[in-house]
Parts: C-alpha cells; structure tokens; sequence
C-alpha cells in the first residue's frame, strides 16, 4: 500500500523534510472555471461593475494567495516564487471565465499547492466582485494541469 508523505509512523500529520533534496527548476500550472450568468459576464467583459476592474483585482488577489500558501495550508513549505502568471480566457458562448495559473522556482519542493491555490483565489474574488449582480455564479473545475521538476518528474494532464 501507498504511504503518505505527510504523516509519520503513527498516522499523525507531519511536515516532509526536504532538506536533502536537490533545488531544481519546479513549474506547476492549475486551473478554474467561473461560471457567471448573462449580465455578470457581460459586466465583468465590458469593465462596467461598481467595485472596478474585476480582472485586475482576481490577478492581484492570485497572485497574493500563491505566495500565502504556507500560511494557508498546514503543512507546505514556505518557498521562493521566482514568478507568477495568472491568464484569463473570456469564454463568450457559455458566459464562463476560465482562469488558468502559472507558477515557477527553483527549490526543494514543488510548487502545485501555490498554483492551485492562486487558481482558486482568483475564481473566489471574481465571485466576491460580481456577487451583487449574481449570487448564481459557480465555481468549478479546479485542477492541476501540469507540473514539473522534483523526483517525480513532469505529470501533464
């Protein structure tokens, strides 16, 4: 059978030492979908809600969340970002907005979490910027596409 990694003999959650792992380059890419009605997404397309730039401010708030991941998930390591993209695709015929994150060191340890996290902080404040237009919106899809670096090497969906 399989063991975790972030547990220890006794079944009790534990942080993995990485200390002897080798620093290479690590890549991870995730990804959201925003599912918002009608006029929500025409609102968000044109710029024109009350709260302002909807897209700027899910970029910045992504951004944000990838590098608070260790403070939001017990047991990852606090790393050094070397960069972080966060991409929109404005879907027209289904009203969905498809947010996909990039996510990049060179450390001991990868850096899926902070991707996945950024994706879904992002998808969370479109929610919170449009939520008096639509309080319907749904937020799926939240997944890793791809990683690379580290001992398991690249895992690409």
């Amino acid at each position: 059978m399989a063991k975790l990694s972030h547990t220890d003999k006794y079944g009790k959650a534990r942080m993995v030492d990485v200390t002897s792992k080798q620093k290479t380059l690590r890549t991870a890419q995730a990804k959201a979908k925003v599912l918002l009605g009608e006029k929500a997404y025409k609102i968000v397309k044109e710029n024109n809600i009350s709260k302002g730039d909807v897209l700027s401010a899910a970029k910045i708030a992504g951004i944000q969340a990838a590098k608070k991941t260790s403070e939001l998930i017990p047991l990852c390591h606090n790393i050094f970002i070397s960069n972080i993209d966060i991409i929109f695709n404005m879907n027209d015929n289904e009203n969905i907005i498809e947010i996909e994150s990039v996510v990049k060191t060179e450390s001991t340890t990868g850096v899926e979490m902070e991707a996945m996290t950024a994706a879904s902080v992002t998808a969370l404040t479109i929610y919170d910027m449009c939520k008096s237009v639509d309080k319907s919106i749904q937020i799926t899809d939240i997944e890793l596409i791809s990683k690379t670096g580290g001992k398991s090497g690249i895992y690409k969906k």
